[in-house]
């Protein structure tokens, strides 16, 4: 599907609002919600939420929340417009995808809300676009929708790439490799 075959950007907007409030309205959304929220533990992501200026997992989560629903809302209302999976693998910002991974990670309960909803929730990782831009398709929609995107999560792709560039060094700086995605470390022992 290109660029042009892509549902108008009123319809989408006005569909996903339409799914979002639906996912909310559900009786186990309140528990979805916790769950995700839960999921701190496991969040040691080097690339993805740590590109947010002065990330603090306590404050950002229930934002961030709120932002990978409306993502995902915004990429089932393509899907249901298209059919088309590739299609609906619009352009998300990695922080808000990142967030999408921890609602995402929470299957049985968002699978049973979805079916509910009468909703496809779309995401499969080998065509997802971190590529998110301010004026292109996902903007506009999500524009049209709920009006300005969040600029804290919702970054510019090339801002995205810059961030990685810093936090590498910095992670490389100690040790850490490939931005946390290996190193040298040996652990000691505990003492007995």
């Amino acid at each position: 599907m290109t660029q042009f075959e892509m549902p108008s950007v009123d319809a989408v907007a006005g569909a996903a609002r339409e799914i979002l409030d639906t996912i909310k309205s559900d009786r186990e959304f309140p528990e979805f919600r916790a769950a995700s929220l839960e999921y701190s533990e496991d969040w040691q992501c080097f690339t993805g939420f740590p590109v947010v200026e002065r990330w603090n997992l306590e404050a950002d989560s229930a934002p961030l929340f709120e932002e990978g629903l409306r993502a995902l809302a915004l990429k089932a209302a393509v899907w249901g417009a298209t059919g088309d999976d590739q299609a609906a693998e619009i352009p998300i910002a990695v922080p808000v995808d990142e967030m999408t991974h921890a609602m995402l990670a929470q299957s049985q309960l968002l699978a049973r809300i979805a079916a509910r909803s009468g909703v496809s929730i779309i995401h499969q990782t080998d065509q997802e676009h971190t590529d998110y831009r301010a004026g292109g398709y996902t903007h506009d929609c999500y524009r049209a929708a709920w009006g300005e995107p969040p600029a804290r999560y919702w970054l510019d792709h090339e801002e995205v790439v810059r961030r990685r560039d810093v936090l590498a060094g910095l992670y490389q700086s100690i040790g850490m490799g490939r931005s946390g995605r290996e190193h040298g470390i040996t652990f000691a022992p505990a003492a007995a």
